[in-house]
């Protein structure tokens, strides 16, 4: 094998560099790119649930979350083609592709004239979001190698959720100044012009970095070896391998209450009361905590591992849950919100790098494609069961049993999760030296 695997190197071209400082002007670039991402996901984020109640006069919870069934469903099948696409055929012609499916929703948000035209902008959005956050996720993985995976993640997602942060913020004010459309939805169309622009012009192909990556790699498990099948890489990532299927199963649930918080929180808020500007600052608060943190807890993972900062995060996820269920009060509700943020900045990153520990280069975007899916499926479990539990119980009732779940899969990862996954890989890329 070696043999023959080193005059196929020597006639092609150089090995990529890996390393964070090596590429980090395209490292950046991408960062700014995956904000963009997250703006065109959060001018929904204040502005829809609210549309839907006063614009489309949807009054049972169930059929009012229709848009957030549809976008998981969608960003999550399309997160799991994305990492086959992207192995067949590059990653910058996926996250272009991703770009392009957005171009309609700003303008199927804004003149939409029934609640169908809505969930379908959603289901472009999903497809859209699968694309692009997808391939940006293996692209910054492609860069920086096994070393600083965690630090990478953590630039990546805070970029992304400061964008909706920020974007709900910015919505939140521009719908009290100028009504719920058009306005809130011609900065999602600014964000998908740049973001389509900066791709097309100044994105290189990162392909080749997983290349060079795959040539060092040593597996930590026997059964994650290079010549694995698509099946077999979903099986491994969702069932077999303990850390790959604990991290899945978290990744659902933390979107499970994630699309909880983005259709039933500004409803929740509204029916107490508080204006349009306060609905907008909480609904910025817990993504801009979130965000924001995960700059630290991703690169913390790096040292510390991934395991306890999973199962740590999932529990505090759950506290905070339990705290908006329970109070009233824009006070109250603000400091829930931003605890709910920090204990999800503990998860999402740190999920993301350890896919990334255990996954092979050569099918590691296939198998953060499969992540992906099971995660982003949350977003439509919770839609299904934070409606019908709100249409039930009410929505406090519904925000109460999505905290008991969520303790649940912090429970699960601190039993099945390996410990050592993240200390192996660190041990590789030493050797590799």
């Amino acid at each position: 094998m070696n043999g023959t695997a080193l005059p196929r190197r020597s006639t092609g071209p150089a090995p990529a560099v890996l390393g964070l400082r090596q590429n980090l002007a395209q490292f950046m670039l991408l960062v700014a790119v995956n904000a963009l991402v997250g703006g065109t996901l959060g001018q929904e984020r204040t502005v829809l649930p609210l549309l839907a109640a006063q614009e489309f006069h949807l009054d049972q919870y169930t059929s009012a979350l229709t848009y957030i069934l549809a976008f998981g469903l969608s960003k999550a099948a399309m997160n799991y083609f994305a990492g086959t696409l992207s192995d067949r055929y590059g990653r910058k012609p996926v996250l272009v592709a991703g770009w392009l499916a957005a171009v309609p929703v700003p303008l199927m948000l804004i003149f939409g004239p029934s609640w169908g035209w809505i969930v379908a902008a959603n289901v472009l959005l999903g497809i859209s979001q699968g694309l692009t956050w997808s391939t940006a996720v293996i692209m910054k993985m492609d860069l920086v190698g096994p070393k600083q995976r965690g630090l990478a993640m953590g630039f990546n997602e805070a970029a992304g959720y400061l964008g909706v942060a920020a974007t709900a913020l910015a919505t939140g004010y521009l719908a009290t100044a100028y009504g719920l459309r058009p306005a809130p939805f011609l900065l999602g169309a600014a964000y998908i012009a740049l973001g389509l622009g900066l791709t097309v012009l100044a994105v290189k192909e990162t392909h080749h970095h997983a290349r060079t990556e795959a040539f060092q790699h040593v597996g930590s498990q026997d059964s994650a070896h290079a010549g694995l099948s698509t099946g077999q890489v979903f099986t491994l990532t969702s069932f077999k391998d303990r850390s790959l299927s604990a991290a899945s199963q978290a990744g659902l649930v933390n979107n499970l209450n994630d699309g909880l918080a983005w259709g039933l929180f500004p409803v929740l808020f509204a029916g107490a009361g508080l204006s349009l500007g306060q609905i907008g600052i909480l609904a910025a608060a817990y993504p801009a905590a979130w965000g924001a943190a995960q700059l630290v807890t991703g690169a913390a993972s790096d040292r510390w591992g991934r395991k306890w900062f999973i199962a740590a995060g999932m529990l505090v996820q759950a506290a905070a849950l339990g705290i908006i269920a329970s109070a009233h009060g824009f006070g109250p509700w603000l400091a829930a919100a931003v605890v709910l943020g920090l204990g999800t900045a503990l998860v999402y990153p740190t999920l993301l790098a350890a896919i990334g520990d255990v996954a092979h280069p050569a099918w590691r975007a296939r198998s953060v494609g499969v992540y992906r899916l099971w995660r982003d499926g949350g977003f439509a479990v919770g839609a299904l069961l934070s409606g019908v539990l709100a249409d039930l119980y009410g929505i406090p009732a519904a925000i109460a049993a999505v905290a008991v779940l969520t303790a649940a899969s912090g429970v699960v990862v601190a039993v099945r999760m390996r410990g050592n996954d993240h200390a192996l890989r660190q041990g590789q890329s030493q050797d590799s030296k």
